[in-house]
């Protein structure tokens, strides 16, 4: 790789593909996005397929992530959220692994791109509009209308209402991008640190102790943080959810 902190983040094509002079070509990202879900799906696949009574460490960690997701969706939700819970599921589980990928060393991050990051985003928020409106048609318009609210406020309450509603998805893109995007970069940079001054001999050997222990602290950092930006994109989308759910607030 090279020293330039961005470099991580290019597209590259693996496959040219180009149909009607538009481009489909297979890229990184592409390929990072198949392996990732092969690898959530492989691994939920594998540690569920012999279903024991007294669960082992890996079917525990399969049945941890099912109750929390399940009690996420159920506290934000309620009962007949569970409808939605292989859609938060999945979101959790995909945005989960592709963070924890893009943490081995010349791998790609996925989430570090704001088009990967947006998409994910206007699903939950197309799935809560086509949703709410199929379920309570016209009725799902109360979600802009907070009750208890005086007639001569009410046209200002519901502009902000709608204006909160649309900056849904470039909030919750935008959250996980920019996180995923700074914390690779602060640590390219400071590993780009130790690898200069270790390049000048004992004295800069001796110098690059503090940045490479930066490195390492950054690096137990972005695994958390590569779990916390799975949990929020994940119990944004439950309480976005509930909106459909329950538009009047009830």
């Amino acid at each position: 790789m090279a020293n330039d902190p961005i470099s991580q983040f290019q597209i590259s094509k693996l496959i040219p593909i180009e149909i009607g002079g538009l481009d489909f070509s297979f890229t990184n990202s592409a390929a990072f996005m198949v392996a990732t879900v092969a690898a959530a799906g492989a691994f939920l696949y594998l540690t569920t397929s012999s279903r024991g009574l007294v669960p082992g460490r890996l079917q525990s960690i399969s049945e941890m992530a099912y109750e929390f997701i399940a009690s996420m969706l159920r506290d934000s939700a309620g009962s007949k959220g569970m409808h939605f819970f292989p859609l938060v599921f999945s979101l959790f589980m995909f945005v989960l692994v592709a963070n924890l990928l893009g943490m081995v060393p010349y791998f790609f991050t996925v989430t570090s791109h704001i088009i990967v990051t947006f998409a994910l985003a206007m699903l939950v928020i197309g799935t809560v509009i086509i949703y709410g409106f199929a379920k309570h048609g016209l009725g799902f318009l109360k979600l802009f209308v907070p009750s208890g609210v005086p007639a001569a406020v009410l046209p200002l309450v519901v502009l902000i209402e709608v204006v909160s509603f649309l900056s849904r998805p470039v909030s919750l893109s935008v959250r996980l991008f920019a996180n995923m995007l700074a914390g690779h970069i602060t640590l390219k940079v400071f590993a780009g640190f130790v690898a200069s001054m270790g390049a000048l001999g004992a004295a800069g050997a001796a110098g690059a102790v503090l940045p490479l222990a930066m490195v390492i602290a950054l690096t137990g950092l972005e695994f958390l943080v590569a779990f916390l930006q799975a949990y929020v994109f994940a119990i944004l989308t439950c309480m976005y959810l509930n909106d459909a759910v329950h538009p009047g607030g009830h």
